[in-house]
């Protein structure tokens, strides 16, 4: 059902079944037809008749008594109900203004706004003398901050930090100004009256609330040349061997001469055991006996370190 033909509907019901005054057609001759006799002027066309306009609460308070009379089955509650909703809309739209800055679709918040209507509609009992629209707007403005708290943060967190972090901006701004300067986080959570690990924790939740896209471009303080994602560093695979290596080189530099070769031939210049041998002058059993040893020391070295 549109609301023209709610509001249409209603009116009619409403207005008084008054008629316009009917005119009398009068037969006035035309000139020249009958002689020379003079002509009747004509007679003034009757003003329209005008509607009292109806007051949108008066309305409202009527279909609420209605609704209060009729049954929950009867087929006649539903056409009420949705004339209420329709005439009360204008209520959502003003709440919805209030969130405009926020990043979502105002239609979407007007959806929202509207399920709070719903809801004080079906709530509200005209015979406790209060306004509709004061009983409705705590409502629709509720739902809609519901909306907010539960969906538009990026990281989902526990609603205990979501007020956390609301009492902290407030907090912070208020010593801000009394301060001259920032305050600290043991002066936010004196003024609290919460720890500081709370404190912190309630700071930290404030980057949850809005999530930055890789692609999006960077900011101009660094230069916007490119995207968030060209930035980004990297997993290097041998930034493990760095602390391997560097634990090695004192164990490396306490062996032998002849060992240190053997480990520096096998492992850095990637020779074969029988290749060592050549080089070394020795078997290649005799190589795999030394590597089997020095290996073994070099491990319990890392180990005890």
């Amino acid at each position: 059902m549109s609301a023209d033909q709610g509001s249409s509907k209603v009116l009619e019901l409403a207005q008084s079944e008054s008629a316009p005054d009917v005119l009398h057609s009068v037969d006035a001759p035309v000139d020249g037809a009958l002689g020379d006799g003079p002509v009747l002027p004509a007679l003034p066309a009757p003003p329209p008749s005008t509607t009292e306009a109806i007051d949108t609460r008066t309305l409202s308070r009527s279909l609420f008594l209605r609704l209060a009379a009729l049954g929950e089955n009867s087929p006649e509650r539903a056409y009420v109900r949705d004339t209420l909703i329709e005439l009360n809309l204008p209520l959502v739209r003003y709440a919805a203004a209030r969130f405009r800055s926020r990043n979502e679709p105002m239609e979407d918040i007007v959806q929202v706004g509207t399920i709070g209507l719903i809801k004080a509609i079906d709530r509200f009992d005209c015979e406790r003398g209060v306004e509709f629209p004061t009983f409705a707007m705590p409502t629709v403005v509720g739902e809609i901050k519901r909306f907010f708290r539960d969906t538009s943060w990026s990281v989902r967190v526990p609603r205990r930090l979501q007020e956390l972090r609301l009492a902290l901006t407030k907090a912070s701004d208020e010593l801000s100004q009394k301060l001259d300067r920032s305050p600290t986080v043991p002066e936010l959570a004196a003024v609290l009256g919460v720890s500081e690990e709370d404190v912190v924790d309630g700071l930290a939740v404030g980057n949850a609330y809005t999530a930055s896209s890789l692609d999006s471009p960077a900011p101009e303080d660094d230069g916007g040349e490119g995207s968030l994602a060209d930035r980004l560093g990297y997993e290097d695979t041998a930034l493990e061997g760095v602390e391997y290596r560097e634990s090695l080189k004192p164990l490396l530099a306490k062996l032998p001469p002849r060992e240190r070769q053997i480990i520096m031939l096998r492992f850095f210049a990637n020779m074969t055991q029988s290749q060592i041998g050549e080089e070394v002058g020795i078997s290649q059993m005799h190589v795999s006996r030394l590597l089997t040893r020095t290996l073994s020391q070099l491990r319990e070295g890392l180990i005890s370190d």
